[in-house]
């Protein structure tokens, strides 16, 4: 019954887990408020404070876990990809932890572990299945074969879904983080309200800097107009801005499953938390009768979690990683 130490570290959440034989025991997430004066993640100042947070962190995660440094018997991080100076604090914590214990090493890549996990708990895809990965750097359609043989058959060919709506939450002078925002008021208005348009790209590939375009020109034109126009319709514009990024989303995603023939369909990553996508892709597999997965809240946004659970897959089949091991900043999957 291996028992996991993980880490993660590849933006602004430190976050420390522990995995027993499978099994999640604990799952510590710290986050940092300092960015919110700078409207966004300060990669040194990222850095920094994951130094302050990693080993309250790791031993938070210990006591809930009820367990001791001594019964660790591997240590799973996040090598990439990520900020080059957030990941260094956590692989450096992990080696170091790993090499005072005499205990193995085990690197996980960020992005498969936002598919990995869906093997948190009872409730668990078939292979192969697809996976729509969807965060502030990353919009990725992934075929998943096996635990780590995975594909990736559509990406963004420039924005990311995340920055889509990162970038309206600004437009919109909305504080920082913005997405829970939009997701908040969303829920308040009409997604039918306003129609922005939908990027015609061939194939499973995605874009989005053409939305943003779109959405600030939308935003400024009616200011022009009415300088109460963003405080008066708020509510509408976020749904409709969600409402177009579901769908962009969603339509690549069916194209996916009809190509390939799979019926189980997942969604992962940060976006993943964002209520309108999921209620979207929920509707979409009771309509294509598909067998739909989606994370708990805690295990959509980047925690340590889900580096556990690729962690223990891992270390089943004894993939271990030396001490000479470097931290990604890009990393594909």
């Amino acid at each position: 019954m291996p028992v996991i130490l993980a880490i993660e570290s590849s933006c602004d959440e430190t976050s420390a887990a522990v995995c027993a034989n499978g099994m999640i025991l604990s799952n510590v997430i710290a986050n940092q408020t300092i960015h919110e004066a700078y409207g966004g993640v300060v990669p040194e100042l990222a850095s920094r404070v994951h130094q302050q947070n990693i080993v309250p962190a790791v031993q938070q995660a210990l006591s809930r876990a009820k367990v001791s440094k001594n019964d660790i018997e591997a240590v799973a991080f996040t090598r990439g990809p990520g900020l080059l100076g957030s990941l260094l604090v956590g692989v450096s914590f992990a080696k170091a932890f790993a090499l005072a214990k005499g205990i193995p090493l085990i690197e996980i890549n960020h992005m498969q572990a936002h598919v990995l996990a869906h093997f948190i708990g009872d409730q668990k895809p078939s292979f192969p299945f697809l996976c729509l990965t969807v965060s502030g750097g990353h919009t990725q359609i992934v075929l998943v074969k096996d635990h780590f043989d995975m594909e990736v058959v559509g990406q963004t060919l420039d924005d990311a879904a995340g920055e889509a709506m990162d970038k309206t939450s600004k437009i919109l002078g909305l504080p920082y983080p913005g997405g829970p925002l939009i997701d908040k008021y969303a829920r308040l208005g009409n997604a039918g309200a306003y129609r922005f348009p939908e990027p015609q790209i061939p194939g499973l590939d995605f874009s989005f800097s053409g939305l943003k375009t779109a959405i600030l020109y939308f935003v400024r034109d009616n200011v022009a107009k009415n300088p109460e126009f963003i405080r008066e319709n708020l509510n509408d514009i976020c749904a409709s801005v969600e409402k177009r990024i579901a769908t962009i989303l969603l339509n690549k995603l069916s194209k996916a499953a009809n190509l390939y023939g799979i019926k189980d369909v997942a969604l992962a990553g940060g976006v993943s938390a964002n209520t309108g996508l999921r209620v979207a892709l929920q509707n979409l597999c009771k309509e294509r009768g598909w067998n739909c997965f989606i994370p708990k809240m805690e295990y959509c946004t980047d925690n340590a979690a889900m580096i556990a659970i690729a962690g223990y897959y891992k270390f089943l089949k004894g993939d271990f990683t030396s001490q000479d091991v470097a931290p990604l900043a890009r990393m594909p999957i």
